[in-house]
């Protein structure tokens, strides 16, 4: 048996306060506002304002009771403002770091049914830009503080929430800046990140709740070719744009290696015993030593089962050419690759460059600011922090009333987050939402973003329960 499925299970049993099994008609009607306040605020690098969003939740806080001294608004520059907020305990134990960020991933109205900036509910789906990544945890998260407040509880440790900016990119990543300039004001035992982990559904079954134990790592790479160029009437082989096509045609083609780590393998044991048939013996095959070369081929046709299997880069951004009747001499393209732990972000570089095998393709680094550059910061992801047993437990105590016979186990984030950066900073991250998701129908950075309706109320009172459980005297 694996360390973190011993730990899982003696971590299992945890008194749960008396609560309150449903929210409460006022309770819904304050999630709603802030989430629909949050998601009609534009808060997109190149046009919106974090900083408008992070004054209109302290607002709500201040509104709520929370005193001027526990309310801080601070960043880099006036777009780019982050919000931190106090909640007072006991001091029995030392404070707990809640984060989310505020800013979303670009989104034009050309390419939605709806328009992206404002909050629509029809088909039984909250729409809008935000709604899953992850306005809809910021809103979760002042909700429950704010009921807290209101209820007078006292946890038995500071609860401290910082929104923040730049986290889907940009020059002024609010959790980065806040350890940087201001600590003292986030300084925490551990960290729980509601831009991670979720309740999968199955067609409309929940299967699991995963945690978010550990994430991939993310890096961006320019690849770019020139030459000097032409008439268009006069082609030649060595089209800038077809050399990267090339490239990225190869790229396309190629497979990184097989992995499992200690958290994707605890994951992958628990799902083989959720599934049936041929997934479920696809599953327990890449599970042994050697893992059978063909139930990975069957497994890695699902995305997100490639993704936690694989370290996987992709192209983006694609770019070239000058003139319509001129011989491009120049083109360049993005590709994004999303890194397994224990990889640097050099060492897949140097992967990229075997499978172009084109000296005339230059590759270089983009910075999470934008900025293009030869060398490479020596960058890779943070080992899983041991499962601490009163996360856990209080997880698997409310899950057990909320969603009766569904396993809770750690997994791994396909993505990335600022998670990366509380983990450098020593401090253990945990992923952690109730808001339930189909396995199939994730829309976050995509057009058409929605959350169910009934999922994010879910989720609201999955998370009340949760943190009163995990910060009740004990």
């Amino acid at each position: 048996m694996s360390s973190i499925r011993l730990q899982l299970l003696l971590c299992a049993v945890v008194l749960v306060p008396n609560l309150n099994a449903q929210i409460d008609s006022s309770t819904k009607q304050l999630a709603h506002d802030i989430f629909k306040q949050l998601i009609e605020i534009n808060t997109t690098d190149s046009v919106g304002n974090v900083t408008t969003a992070s004054e209109a939740m302290a607002k709500r806080f201040r509104d709520a009771g929370f005193p001027e001294k526990d309310i801080y608004i601070g960043g880099p520059n006036d777009r780019k403002k982050n919000l931190v907020v106090r909640l007072h305990g006991s001091g029995k134990h030392k404070p707990l770091l809640l984060i989310g960020h505020l800013d979303v991933v670009e989104a034009r109205r050309e390419d939605w049914t709806t328009d992206p900036f404002q909050f629509v509910e029809k088909d039984g789906f909250f729409y809008g830009r935000g709604t899953e990544d992850m306005k809809d945890g910021d809103a979760i998260m002042a909700t429950t503080l704010i009921r807290f407040k209101k209820e007078g509880f006292v946890p038995d440790r500071d609860i401290i929430l910082a929104l923040t900016a730049d986290e889907e990119g940009g020059k002024s990543n609010g959790v980065d800046w806040l350890l940087k300039n201001h600590r003292d004001l986030i300084d925490a035992e551990f960290v729980l990140n509601h831009d991670g982990g979720e309740v999968q559904m199955d067609h409309g079954k929940p299967v699991a709740l995963v945690v978010d134990a550990t994430e991939k790592l993310y890096s961006d790479y320019q690849l770019l070719v020139t030459n000097p160029g032409g008439h268009s009437s006069l082609p030649r082989p060595d089209n800038a744009i077809y050399e990267l096509a090339h490239a990225l045609i190869k790229l396309q083609e190629y497979q990184f290696p097989f992995e499992l780590n200690s958290v994707t393998r605890a994951y992958y044991e628990h799902m083989a015993k959720v599934k049936t048939g041929q997934q479920a013996a696809d599953l327990q095959a890449i599970l042994q030593t050697p893992p059978d070369p063909a139930a990975i081929d069957r497994i890695s046709k699902d995305p997100t089962d490639n993704s936690k299997i694989h370290t996987t880069c992709v192209a983006t951004r694609l770019s070239g050419g000058h003139a319509n009747n001129a011989l491009p001499g120049r083109a360049e393209a993005v590709v994004n690759c999303r890194i397994l732990p224990g990889h640097s972000k050099q060492e897949i570089r140097e992967e990229l460059a075997k499978i172009f095998a084109d000296p005339k393709i230059e590759i270089r680094y983009v910075t999470n600011a934008g900025e293009t550059l030869d060398n490479i910061p020596d960058q890779r992801s943070f080992a899983p922090p041991p499962p601490r047993p009163d996360v856990f437990g209080a997880i698997t105590s409310v899950a057990a009333k909320m969603w009766p016979g569904v396993p809770v186990f750690p997994t791994m984030a396909t993505g990335a987050s600022d998670g990366v950066f509380t983990m450098a900073a020593g401090m253990p991250t945990y992923g952690v939402s109730g808001v339930e998701a189909e396995r199939d129908d994730h829309r976050e950075h995509g057009r058409d973003e929605r959350v169910p309706v009934e999922s994010f109320y879910k989720g609201v009172d999955f998370y009340y329960q949760f943190m009163k459980t995990l910060t009740s005297a004990h």
